[in-house]
């Protein structure tokens, strides 16, 4: 890999789905407050709404996924509505 190329702040990470928990490491210059232990070692932590370990298209699954309540939101405005 050339030298210089990266930024400063380049440096493993942890990457951590929130829907199932699963945690990865990776390189990034994400800024993040928080830091996590994964495999003896303490990183910064990035969470995660949804990765391939939860995504339906690399599961194989359908599964809705809705962690700020956006379809309850939607469905008690809209989901009582008659097409006319």
């Amino acid at each position: 890999m050339k030298k210089g190329i990266h930024p400063e702040s380049y440096r493993p990470v942890v990457f951590k789905d929130m829907s199932n928990g699963d945690m990865f490491l990776s390189r990034s210059t994400s800024n993040t407050k928080e830091t996590i232990e994964f495999e003896g070692e303490t990183y910064p932590l990035v969470k995660l709404e949804i990765s391939n370990t939860s995504h339906p298209f690399y599961t194989g699954k359908s599964k809705l996924v809705d962690t700020a309540g956006r379809v309850d939101k939607f469905m008690s405005r809209y989901g009582n509505r008659v097409k006319k």
